[in-house]
């Protein structure tokens, strides 16, 4: 299959082809030609599967048949649940669309809304938009959506998540009956059914990726470590493997903050973006991880979905997430477009119920692994490490592997083992619990939109 039979314009496969891509995803595939039959579509796609071109592609084509668009009007909207989403979606447009001649915009919160409005004043070809910023300026009468004639809905069940269905049901009360409605969602739960149902008529569904799978080209590894020794064994696998453009997990936004001031003690760069950064922020912490000048970016599950790197090799969950499908958007973030990655997790004794369940999402035991000066002082669940006890001559039984590194090792001795900030790994403190603080209960974080 190459994109020159799906139907697209010379102006689009000029783009495409500048672009690198040769052939198309299986999603763009299925999708494009859909679309361009003007059909709703209903796809069900992971991250990393080319789903942002798949809608983009069509939409320019079509779009691109059309009349100049009038002032303060749009023809396509796309919502999108992140800003960092819809700026990627944006980017997608501008790359895909600079041989042909529409205007977009692209509006979110946390941003100053008299620009915004300026540029729709002229009118745009497609308009992509969180829920909140685009009710905004609906009410201050910046845009108007008679003329709204494709509607996108990116990553739909994380809007639902986030809260935002309220909003999606003011807008859809808005847009014009008669149009074209694409919704894409990584999976086609129960909930993401019952809102298709009053906005997308006879569409066409695609489901690229069974419920929950994770990449095949991705390897996954679970090392065990007391929670004390998380940021040592990190700092240890990022300075001895070269690590680098890698993309951590953080289940709290303190937590991240957190992280990235101790990983900054070991001359790593990093930065963290979540909620509580503001968009100036949060937009130069991932243009610098992206153009290599950060080596770390530490960021929460919904600060991360607008992140998209094609070269991503590694994600480690520091932390598991609570919810077992964040697991899966999270290692989706590497092994793209056909490319190897590695998903790791730091897991400790406080986290084998999250282990255990994101293994039973995806049906397969992820491989345990060892490293030497950082195994786990702590008596470790079988269903986090894999063994059920460790022998005072230090025998594991079990499959478990333990990994040495030769030459200067960044742990202490293995008679008195202790972090690089001089805490013995196994002493406690006056509560009497190993040294570590109570773990805090992670708020819900929506950010604005």
């Amino acid at each position: 299959m190459t994109f020159e039979k799906l139907g697209l314009s010379e102006e689009l496969l000029r783009s495409v082809r500048e672009t690198g891509y040769t052939s198309p995803t299986p999603i763009q595939a299925q999708a494009i030609p859909a679309i361009l039959e003007g059909k709703d579509v209903m796809a069900a796609a992971q991250t990393g599967t080319g789903k942002t071109a798949g809608f983009t592609l069509p939409l320019l084509q079509l779009l691109n048949e059309k009349p100049p668009v009038k002032n303060n009007r749009a023809r396509a909207l796309v919502l999108t649940p992140t800003r960092e989403l819809a700026a990627q979606v944006q980017e997608s447009v501008f790359t895909y669309g600079k041989h042909l001649q529409l205007r977009s915009a692209v509006v979110f919160g946390g941003v100053k809304i008299n620009p915004q409005m300026m540029k729709l004043r002229r009118g745009v070809d497609v308009l992509v938009a969180t829920p909140g910023r685009l009710l905004d300026l609906f009410q201050q009468r910046a845009i108007n959506f008679n003329d709204i004639e494709i509607l996108v809905l990116d990553e739909a069940d994380r809007m639902l998540d986030m809260g935002f269905i309220h909003d999606i049901k003011k807008i859809m009360a808005l847009l014009p009956k008669q149009r074209q409605t694409l919704m894409f969602s990584a999976t086609f739960s129960q909930e993401i059914r019952q809102l298709a149902k009053g906005i997308i008529n006879n569409p066409v569904e695609i489901d690229v990726a069974p419920r929950n799978s994770t990449v095949e080209t991705i390897s996954q590894i679970v090392y065990p470590v007391d929670k004390a020794r998380k940021t040592d064994l990190l700092s240890h696998l990022i300075r001895n493997e070269n690590w680098y453009q890698v993309l951590v997990f953080s289940r709290t936004k303190h937590g991240a903050d957190k992280l990235v001031k101790r990983l900054s003690r070991d001359n790593i760069h990093a930065a963290a973006i979540h909620g509580n950064k503001s968009q100036a922020q949060r937009t130069k912490a991932l243009d610098g991880f992206k153009k290599n000048k950060i080596q770390i970016l530490v960021a929460t599950d919904i600060a991360a979905r607008g992140i998209d790197i094609d070269q991503l090799s590694h994600v480690v969950n520091f932390d598991l997430p609570n919810v077992p499908e964040d697991y899966v958007h999270r290692i989706g973030r590497t092994g793209r477009a056909g490319a190897s990655g590695q998903a790791i997790s730091l897991v400790s004794a406080d986290e084998a119920k999250q282990l255990q369940d994101i293994e039973r999402l995806i049906k397969r035991k992820i491989e345990r692994e060892e490293i030497e000066t950082f195994e786990p002082q702590h008596i470790v669940p079988e269903s986090v490490s894999g063994k059920s006890s460790r022998n005072k001559q230090g025998a594991k039984p079990g499959n478990n592997k333990t990994r040495q590194y030769k030459g200067k090792r960044n742990g202490s001795s293995e008679q008195n083992p202790r972090s690089r900030y001089g805490k013995p790994t196994g002493s406690s403190n006056r509560n009497g619990n190993s040294g570590n603080r109570q773990q805090r209960t992670a708020s819900a974080e929506r950010p604005a939109v």
